[in-house]
């Protein structure tokens, strides 16, 4: 017997993403903290117990919300990460509709970042809470890293989406604090980073770098 609304259904859904985009309002309207499951529920328009019933914290909620955001960036890339290409086109593609589907959040992005960058914190990119979400992520990069024609070394290829993914939280700091007209300067470094990673990426394989390419990977695998 049912105990609560379908959460699968279609209409459960459109509930669930009602909460979300209510929950992003209020969080830029008046803060993360000032936020309530109770003022979310009734900004709109459900009973406590139905905001509960979807979501049991504003914890969940958020990374709920994460996970909207990456599932957007990896429908916005998916026709053209479809096709193999070269790593920078590829890359540049899935930078981009990042930047692209984070746009519309970019004035609650800067009231939120303060709580998700605390060490401890289930809302930071990093916590085993955003896994999910975060996974979700390096597989746009997985695909960007699979799909390239352009040769990549084999070992860097294994680390190469995690490390693209560090590089994209970067970008998305930096995006956070850009007050430029609709963050152009965001779109620059895109612009101009891409081929400096494509660079690197294509520096790996030669022989003189590679027991570099090596000492860096054995760190960064001790450090991950």
């Amino acid at each position: 017997m049912s105990t609560g609304p379908d959460r699968t259904s279609e209409r459960g859904e459109q509930t669930k993403r009602l909460i979300v985009d209510t929950a992003v309002r209020l969080f830029r309207d008046q803060g993360y903290d000032k936020t309530t499951m109770r003022g979310i529920a009734q900004a709109a328009g459900l009973s406590v117990g139905n905001a509960y019933y979807y979501f049991p914290s504003k914890d969940h909620l958020v990374q709920e919300f994460y996970a909207t955001v990456q599932a957007d960036t990896a429908a916005a890339c998916a026709d053209r990460l479809a096709r193999p290409g070269p790593f920078d086109e590829r890359l540049r593609v899935a930078f981009g509709a990042m930047v692209e589907t984070m746009a519309p959040y970019h004035a609650f992005a800067g009231k939120f970042i303060k709580i998700a960058v605390e060490p401890g914190s289930p809302l930071s990119p990093f916590s085993a809470e955003s896994a999910p979400a975060r996974e979700r992520s390096i597989g746009t990069l997985r695909d960007v890293v699979e799909g390239s024609t352009t040769k990549i070394d084999p070992e860097l290829r294994v680390d190469l989406p995690e490390l693209l993914w560090l590089c994209q939280m970067g970008i998305t700091l930096y995006w956070v604090h850009d007050s430029s007209p609709g963050q152009e300067k965001t779109t620059l470094l895109v612009d101009r980073a891409v081929p400096l990673i494509d660079r690197l990426v294509s520096l790996a394989r030669m022989p003189v770098l590679r027991s570099l390419n090596r000492e860096a990977l054995k760190l960064y695998r001790m450090l991950r």
